[in-house]
């Protein structure tokens, strides 16, 4: 039987808009040592796209899966010929081939056709390594492009010829994540013969050692024999070239690449082998084990390998007790991303709220962070969605961490006023203004999830009075439901709502990146008091099949509005939630039928395998739970509902040092893509009649068995 590490396709959501990258990384790593195709253009968010035919070089720093661009630091492409004039490498760019690109977790190599020259990268946690076979030549050379960025500039960068075979230097850039700096050393496996570096567009003299400014290359020359490898061994750094260079000794004290390439593979697999699969479907193992894969590739690490890092507050912090995480898409990710983790990875996640609550602690605002990147607060997207991950772990038992503190943060950011919180606190809702993009009903339904999680950890550490003020808080999602639509609406200061409502228009006002349609069901915490607002459980499952059968013109389309069916959206996060409400609604049946379809037709194992964004892994960890059956649908709330298996057999390792359950299996006999129906359960042998299954049952260690059949069991799962 293959290993989950070579099911694992990484070129899987390379194509469309799924905005992934190809190259190699380790899981969480702060290295991701990539191809960059592109900088220009919403598909060059990750550097990569599959349609492209050209390559710019290979840059250290990417971001998986988002709809903004950022990083891509410390470009290097290996070259042949003479050079003259700008060292540009969009100059030097060369055609590649997909028939000659292998993807692998931890390895990427490729064949730069206009030079001959196989490039091949593996990376570790804090370094990257790269091995360029040259044809034989007289200029053969390595270029380096600290210009080159992806949607940043360079505001300050060095490149510094240490001695023939050794560089160090930084880059510090604008962008998304305003004023970031990247310290690295550069070492070769075989001196150079010479060198150039280009300040502002002009050649430096040729002593020049040291190039300081806004934009610095760099030029390195070989000449080389038929088939000879020149190796680098890269370090990074968040803080300074010092730490650069002690990660790299510590993580790649030797030049032996083959090594760091099984070392990656190895890693990759161990972490990968946390959920084994059994299927007959090739195609299905590799859309799920690559579904996993990108799930663990962010948050990523931003420290060093001692533990120092750079806070928020831009000084710099030494920990030696937790490792510090960046790379937060909270938004996406507080929704099935994090409570996967928490199953899966859960050595981590102490340390991601320890990393939440030192940002909290550090930041200027003192508030637990919307949108991190390299450890500075982007103010992306909407709620404050922190607490639900903060508030998922401590429910789940990781409270290795200042608990009060936390308490605190959470309590602090939620009475904050930024992102329009302060009118949400005086109205009950966050009033639309025409014309001002405020996303005021969208803020308000995920303020009111948000309310909910902190009012249960107020409840639990004997805070009545916080817990009775974010219980009412977390009503909210009433002050803005307009019973004459039947939709959440944009409800103006005055508390009229805010017309003319079309309830398919993607208004940036009222919602963002989706419709009214896309939002109407975003009351993951209370499902039984939003089934009440659409007047009980047949007028709410007649809502549901109207939001999966309406004609899926969207008005005002945004690209982000993607992977439709009907008028839901499953290329974008607010609908992510929404097939498994059929569950509480009384009718399990049509989940099954709903998921299915979805994982069917918005998920495969090519380029263009992912519907939309993948969101730092949200969209991947949303197929791994449903492919098991599951899915955590108020994601704070320990409780997994059911939904349709593919995996014929999961087993689920859990770490014996956190969980005491062993292994927990689930057995879906009869599965196909046919049989998506349930017609049976039996949990440790006791029949389950029950469309959902908690936390605690599953880390206790089991079986969990479908029997799964064509036709739809209406009698199954009612019980409550």
């Amino acid at each position: 039987m293959p290993l989950p590490v070579d099911e694992v396709l990484p070129l899987v959501g390379t194509g469309e808009h799924g905005h992934t990258y190809p190259g190699a990384t380790v899981p969480f790593g702060f290295v991701q040592l990539s191809p960059d195709t592109r900088t220009e253009g919403w598909d060059a968010c990750s550097g990569y796209h599959f349609d492209d035919i050209k390559i710019l070089g290979f840059s250290h720093t990417h971001i998986s899966g988002t709809g903004c661009a950022d990083l891509g630091d410390l470009l290097i492409l290996p070259v042949t010929g003479e050079m003259t004039g700008s060292l540009a490498c969009k100059k030097f760019q060369s055609t590649f081939s997909h028939e000659t690109e292998i993807a692998q977790p931890g390895y990427y190599s490729v064949r730069l056709e206009k030079y001959d020259v196989l490039a091949e990268l593996t990376a570790t946690a804090h370094a990257g390594m790269h091995r360029y076979t040259f044809p034989a030549s007289h200029q053969s050379h390595l270029l380096i492009d600290l210009v080159h960025g992806l949607g940043n500039k360079p505001t300050d960068a060095q490149l510094k010829i240490e001695s023939d075979s050794r560089l160090t230097g930084f880059r510090r850039s604008d962008g998304w994540a305003k004023d970031k700096t990247i310290f690295f050393v550069i070492e070769t496996s075989v001196p150079f013969t010479g060198f150039g570096l280009e300040l502002g567009g002009t050649n430096l003299p040729a002593d020049a050692s040291d190039a300081v400014g806004k934009n610095v290359r760099g030029r390195l020359d070989f000449e080389t024999a038929s088939g000879q490898q020149v190796v680098l061994r890269v370090g990074l750094s968040p803080t300074s070239v010092d730490e650069a260079q002690k990660n790299l000794a510590a993580e790649i004290p030797a030049w032996d690449f083959d090594a760091v390439r099984a070392a990656a593979r190895n890693l990759w697999n161990k972490n990968l082998s946390r959920i084994q699969i059994e299927s007959a479907n090739t195609g299905f193992v590799q859309t799920f084990y690559s579904a996993l894969y990108h799930s663990f590739s962010e948050p990523v690490l931003y420290n060093n390998a001692d533990g120092s890092y750079s806070g928020a507050d831009k000084k710099i912090h030494t920990d030696e007790n937790f490792q510090y995480y960046s790379t937060f898409s909270l938004w996406d990710t507080f929704r099935a991303e994090h409570p996967l983790l928490t199953l899966i990875q859960p050595e981590r996640v102490n340390d991601f709220v320890r990393t939440l609550l030192a940002f909290s602690q550090q930041s200027p605002e003192h508030a637990l962070p919307m949108w991190p990147l390299a450890s500075i607060e982007t103010g992306c997207m909407i709620g404050y969605h922190a607490v639900p991950v903060i508030v998922d772990a401590w429910q789940k038992g990781f409270r290795d961490y200042d608990v009060d503190f936390a308490y605190q943060a959470m309590r602090d950011t939620a009475m904050s006023v930024r992102n329009h919180q302060d009118e949400y606190q005086k109205l009950g809702y966050v009033p639309a203004v025409s014309g001002k993009q405020f996303y005021a009903t969208a803020r308000t339904l995920e303020f009111a999830f948000d309310d909910w999680c902190l009012a249960q950890m107020a409840a639990a550490l004997g805070k009545t009075n916080d817990a009775n003020l974010f219980t009412q808080r977390s009503q909210n999602f009433t002050n803005v439901f307009d019973a004459q639509t039947g939709f959440f609406c944009g409800k103006l200061a005055d508390g009229n709502y805010r017309e003319p409502f079309d309830a398919k228009a993607v208004s940036f006002d009222d919602f963002i990146e989706a419709n009214a349609w896309q939002y109407a069901f975003a009351v993951p915490h209370d499902v039984p008091g939003m089934i009440k607002l659409y007047d009980g459980n047949e007028a709410f499952i007649k809502k549901l099949d109207r939001l999966f059968s309406e004609d899926s013109q969207v008005n005002n389309y945004l690209i982000d509005v993607s992977g439709l069916v009907g008028q839901y959206a499953h290329g974008n996060e607010p609908c992510h939630h929404v097939a498994y409400l059929y569950d509480l609604a009384g009718a399990p049946w049509k989940t099954q039928q709903r998921v299915r379809e979805i994982m069917l037709t918005q998920y495969d194992n090519s380029p263009e395998g992912i519907c939309g964004n993948d969101d730092c892994g949200q969209m991947s960890a949303w197929y791994v739970w449903s492919a098991l059956g599951l899915y955590p649908l108020n994601p704070a709330g320990g409780v997994y509902q059911i939904g349709s298996p593919l995996v014929e057999k999961a087993t689920i390792h859990l770490d014996p040092k956190i969980y005491p359950g062993g292994t927990f299996t689930i057995v879906a006999h009869h599965a196909s893509r046919q049989n998506c129906y349930i017609q049976s359960a039996k949990l440790n042998g006791r029949l389950l009649n029950r469309a959902w299954i908690t936390h605690k049952e599953i880390v206790r260690g089991g079986t969990l068995e479908f029997e799964m059949g064509i036709q739809p069991n209406k009698s199954w799962g009612k019980e409550d």
